[in-house]
């Protein structure tokens, strides 16, 4: 994947050359008086100086004056800005920043996870009906919903056993581990010949995603140097971006081809396989290599990645951290101070992304779109995925610069006012053109603020949030939560439409975004250009640390 943002230019300051030592052709004057023989012979050698006249005077022609220094530009917000923590990257020279390519390749491997996450989001959103006909349960909704919901089902699962897995193997060898289901699964769906087999390949690609989902924001998290860390956990939300447009514009044959949901499923099989290949060549998280007692293999990773100028602080660091937390983690540490405050707002935070209403509107803007003539429902999805991978896009040049608890704010209240535009164009007596480009852009601001933030954020801040004790038990716990939301939005949206209508729902979904940009002022901590360990450190009770 080529660079999503372009890396700041950096100073190359002139040195000025020493100015060469002129010859002096006249004695200092305060040099002391001189005895009379000294005298003599100084005019017994004037001749002599004389004649050397012309040789100094094209000496001191040729000497160049001093190159004078360019002014020092000035400083240039964004990926070059100060980072703090020994963990800042860099290139240690001037020219282009292009300190994050060394992470970069890693980091991609690993976001190859939220690839297949997109690409299973999408893969069912044409052929359903075709499966449902070939496999002997058309015309049955509650099936067809079954099939779809069996996902996640076994995504929260997946999300549970998580923690257990990263703590035990590491990162590394868990998204090769978590492979072996996203491959099996995907194997079982494409040669299903009953509906058992479908839910059981399902529900096995549910387990992997569950796992995945809270490994790749934390592994990018604790390999990424401080600087570029908000860039590259924006990969998480750009490979699922890419995973939904990959399927649905796979899926296009499907309309004329009722067999080619066997292919879709098992083209799935081939980033499985990429992923246990590439992280054989990806480095362990060095965070989990510390808090093992691996500190020489931890080191050898921050020297591979990281800034040199600081490597050593960055050890001390991340030493100082592992010798506060020598006792293995429990479930039960979420219940005690100060990770029962990162469990509360990391849960909360999902809670609030899911019943601000991100499911129900993709799950009602290909009926948006069927309004305004757009009938192909992959096509009103397609219209849909490239916003949000635009929005994606943008994240990427913005998380390091502005901020992650900005860009959540800011992504809330565009929520919210996109939500109260489409209410708007529902309700109010308008002309039926006006109110369909209301719905329709609503539609699409919506889900490209939410993009900006709400959707990449929450994955990005929470690992940052939590202490290297119990970071894989809040993802753990927050992505618990996530796929319970989404289940239970999925599951009564259309009631709650059918019963309220369309505009009391979104007002709904427009109110909890309002409550959410109100929640991120209150209780979110910017991260912003700060070491997890001096975030962990300025969290913990009786660690003096300014907290933002």
């Amino acid at each position: 994947m080529p660079p999503l943002v372009a890396a700041a230019a950096a100073a190359l300051l002139v040195v000025p050359a020493s100015a060469a030592r002129r010859p002096r052709l006249w004695p200092s004057r305060s040099r002391r008086a001189r005895p009379a023989e000294a005298r003599a012979a100084a005019l017994r050698a004037l001749p002599r100086r004389l004649e050397l006249w012309p040789q100094r005077l094209a000496s001191v022609k040729s000497t160049p004056p001093p190159s004078p220094a360019p002014p020092e530009p000035e400083s240039i917000s964004g990926l070059d800005a100060g980072s703090g923590g020994g963990d800042s990257g860099g290139d240690g020279g001037g020219g282009a920043d292009l300190g994050w390519l060394r992470v970069f390749p890693h980091v991609l491997t690993a976001s190859m996870a939220n690839f297949l996450f997109g690409y299973h989001i999408g893969v069912m959103n044409g052929p359903i009906e075709d499966i449902a006909r070939e496999l002997g349960f058309q015309g049955n909704p509650f099936l067809q919903g079954l099939v779809v919901s069996i996902f996640i089902v076994g995504a929260f699962f997946g999300s549970l056993s998580s923690s257990a897995l990263v703590d035990k193997f590491g990162c590394k060898k868990t998204l090769q581990i978590d492979s072996i289901p996203l491959i099996i699964g995907a194997f079982l769906s494409a040669q299903a010949d009953s509906l058992d087999e479908m839910l059981l390949g399902r529900f096995l690609v549910g387990i992997g995603i569950g796992v995945n989902t809270v490994l790749v924001p934390l592994y990018i998290s604790e390999v990424a140097p401080t600087k570029y860390r908000g860039f590259l956990g924006t990969l998480c939300q750009i490979g699922t971006c890419l995973g939904i447009i990959g399927a649905l514009s796979l899926g296009i044959p499907s309309e004329s081809d009722p067999h080619w949901w066997r292919t879709m499923l098992y083209a799935a099989c081939v980033p499985g396989f990429l992923i246990v290949v590439g992280m054989q060549f990806a480095v362990e998280s060095p965070r989990w290599l510390a808090k093992v007692g691996r500190f020489d293999d931890a080191r050898k990773v921050v020297e591979s990645l990281w800034e040199p100028s600081g490597v050593d602080k960055s050890m001390e660091e991340i030493k100082a951290v592992v010798a506060n937390d020598d006792s293995q983690s429990s479930w039960s540490d979420l219940l005690v101070e100060p990770h029962n405050r990162v469990a509360l707002i990391g849960g909360s935070l999902f809670f609030l992304q899911q019943f601000a209403g991100i499911n129900g509107v993709l799950y009602f803007s290909s009926l948006t779109f069927r309004d305004v003539g757009i009938t192909s429902g992959a096509l009103a999805s397609l219209y849909v995925g490239i916003t949000n991978f635009g929005g994606a896009l943008v994240a990427s040049n913005l998380m390091d610069k502005k901020g992650r608890k900005n860009l959540l704010i800011g992504s809330y209240l565009g929520m919210a006012f996109a939500m109260f535009l489409i209410v708007y164009g529902i309700s109010f007596p308008l002309d039926e053109g006006v109110a369909h480009s209301l719905s329709i852009t609503g539609t699409l601001l919506y889900i490209f603020t939410f993009a900006l933030g709400a959707g990449p954020v929450t994955g990005i801040i929470i690992p940052e949030l939590s202490s290297a004790r119990t970071r894989s038990k809040v993802m753990g716990f927050s992505f618990t939560v996530h796929w319970i939301c989404n289940f239970l939005v999925g599951l009564y949206f259309l009631e709650l439409v059918n019963k309220f209508g369309v505009g009391a729902v979104y007002a709904g979904f427009g109110g909890v975004s309002l409550l959410t940009a109100l929640f991120a002022y209150k209780f979110i901590v910017e991260t912003k250009g700060r070491s997890l360990e001096e975030i962990e450190m300025s969290m913990s009770p009786g660690t003096p640390g300014k907290r933002e």
